[in-house]
């Protein structure tokens, strides 16, 4: 009888010594076989064309594109493979912005040697996987939120204007963002003075904290 072949994975996170680690644990396990390593998010759809994966495990804050921003493309491009989401940060904002941005996990860096093989399977197997200890206390916010009329969690931005977020907070100035996401400067004029609406700042210096905390760049 012939064993099935292992999930390949495709795995992106910015830093080298994480990824070696991360992958010395997928790689140890028969069932499981990483193709394609990536340091950014914009590496990782580019490889995602290139290789056949069945499974992506990208890192939530990376340079260029985020994770976030990845799994969206990613699921929109191949609804079929399947993503999960690695992170250091321990809050629901995260890991309700990973399930709209069509991850079906969501595992913790601290505790990746314990959860991450088991979120690997879990996912390709078309289960969702959250973090135990977190399960719990996500699940009775989100209820007691929605039984209160509260607006459940999600990000008030759309895709195009948190890619311009993601630059100013990385300091690129209005002509070379245009340059990057091949629009006008007078468009991304538009986009930012938006955001400063939506999010009731003024200055980029506020923008740069709300990056921050959304996971659109690192401390």
């Amino acid at each position: 009888m012939t064993s099935a072949a292992p999930t390949r994975i495709l795995l992106a996170d910015d830093h080298a010594l994480v990824r070696r680690g991360v992958r010395l644990i997928l790689d140890n396990e028969p069932d499981l076989t990483v193709v394609a390593e990536a340091g950014d998010g914009a590496e990782a759809l580019a490889l995602a064309r290139v290789h056949a994966i069945d499974l992506a495990v990208l890192d939530v804050a990376m340079p260029r594109l985020t994770g976030l921003q990845a799994a969206r493309e990613l699921s929109r491009r191949s609804p079929a493979t399947r993503i999960l989401l690695l992170s250091m940060y321990d809050n629901d904002q995260y890991f309700f912005e990973a399930l709209r941005a069509g991850a079906s996990g969501y595992v913790l860096k601290s505790v990746a040697d314990r959860d991450l093989v088991e979120a690997c399977r879990a996912v390709v197997r078309e289960e969702p996987f959250i973090y135990p200890d977190a399960l719990t206390a996500l699940m009775r916010e989100y209820l007691q939120r929605a039984a209160r009329g509260e607006r459940l969690p999600g990000s008030v931005l759309s895709a195009r204007e948190e890619e311009v977020v993601k630059l100013i907070a990385e300091g690129r100035s209005s002509q070379e963002i245009a340059y990057l996401l091949v629009i006008s400067v007078k468009t991304v004029e538009r986009h930012r003075a938006n955001v400063l609406a939506k999010l009731e700042m003024r200055d980029r210096t506020q923008l740069t904290r709300y990056a921050i905390r959304a996971g659109l760049i690192e401390p």
